[in-house]
């Protein structure tokens, strides 16, 4: 029977088991500059147990953030702080992926440069989100996005080159590889989705066309790892409620096409594993049985999930054969040592769930591993 606790091979990377930190937004950069300081260091050198880590979204240049405190990929001291990060992984036997992501149009005029307005691929403001903005040291509030204007078709091409110099320098600092953020209803989701690309050019109106934006990216970002160390990232959604709005970004007419489209394309593109974030709220509903299936013959790489998973549900989505890899979020930020937990079958700590974002060491680095 296989079991979360066997070691996985993704490309060339031998993971030692299979459960994940994923991609976990937590708002503790070092400012000014959205810098990875030693708090950082601590939090992801604690959880090194994991089989696999991605980082929190990572803004890949100053137009991508859309929170305060969320740190970057794209300054020279940037690169030094994740590179602080990466090593202390590396010393504990981890393997780190950096998430590189662009907010597009879910951000605001004061965190953009210049407090322009933010970018989408067309000029359609986000509804139904909100934004984090700093309001003065440690003090934050929430607030709708503001209006974004239209990339040209250069300024699209200037992106994807933007992407692989993020790449190269998540290289730089001693990541193993790169996951790209392509759901949520950020930048790379807003292309595809045909809620909010309303292009005539060669990046909008048929899904094919939609889908440029993601196949440009994922090339340029594999021509600096190689594209079996690199990651996508979806959130595919087959109802359509303000809740899932707010979460998690995009209901498609017909997502299972346009996921299963983009997950065909990406095994073309033979990249390292595809990422599916599910809805993480109470009492929300899970993928369709038929896409779950469909998505598993339709992409060959190892396939993580992540989204309210148990040790139980994960252990028999594996025992399916429906999945590889499975993160664990809260679960993982209140358990520094998870996957030892899971094993030995401790039990767990509650999240503190006031603390998730920003703020200090309280409810990051001072959560206790089990006593020995």
């Amino acid at each position: 029977m296989p079991s979360l606790f066997a070691p996985l091979t993704l490309g060339d990377l031998h993971l030692r088991n299979r459960i994940a930190l994923p991609p976990l937004t937590r708002c503790r950069s070092e400012q000014p500059g959205n810098i990875p300081g030693e708090m950082m260091v601590e939090y992801y050198r604690q959880r090194a147990g994991a089989g696999f880590m991605i980082t929190e979204g990572t803004q890949i240049e100053p137009r991508g953030q859309g929170y305060a405190w969320t740190p970057g990929i794209h300054s020279e001291a940037q690169i030094a702080g994740w590179k602080k990060v990466t090593e202390a992984v590396h010393q504990q036997g981890g393997t780190i992926f950096c998430q590189l992501w662009h907010v597009g149009r879910v951000s605001h005029n004061e965190l953009q440069p210049g407090k322009q307005a933010p970018v989408a691929p067309t000029a359609v403001a986000a509804d139904n989100v909100r934004v984090f903005i700093e309001t003065g040291p440690g003090a934050g509030r929430l607030t709708a996005p503001s209006a974004p204007r239209e990339l040209t078709t250069a300024e699209v091409k200037e992106l994807v080159a933007l992407y692989r110099r993020a790449a190269e320098n998540a290289r730089e600092a001693g990541f193993d590889g790169v996951e790209l953020h392509s759901a949520n209803g950020y930048l790379i989701n807003q292309f595809i989705s045909e809620h909010t690309n309303f292009r005539t050019d060669e990046y909008g109106g048929s899904l094919e066309n939609r889908l440029r934006f993601l196949r440009e990216v994922t090339g340029a970002v594999s021509a600096v790892f190689g594209s079996h160390r690199v990651g996508v990232r979806f959130a595919p959604l087959f109802s359509s409620t303000d809740e899932e709005r707010v979460y998690l970004g995009l209901v498609e007419s017909d997502p299972h096409a346009t996921y299963l489209r983009a997950a065909q394309l990406l095994n073309e593109l033979e990249v390292g594993y595809l990422s599916i974030a599910e809805a993480d709220w109470d009492n929300s509903p899970d993928l369709p049985e038929d896409f779950r299936i469909a998505l598993r013959k339709t992409f060959r790489s190892p396939i993580m999930y992540s989204g309210r998973y148990t040790q139980e549900k994960a252990q028999r989505m594996l025992e399916k054969g429906w999945g590889d890899l499975f993160g664990f979020g809260r679960t993982f930020i209140a358990n520094p040592d998870l996957p030892a937990r899971l094993k030995a079958g401790h039990p767990l700590n509650s999240v503190d769930h006031a603390s998730l974002y920003g703020g200090s060491e309280k409810g990051y680095t001072d959560y206790p591993v089990y006593p020995s």
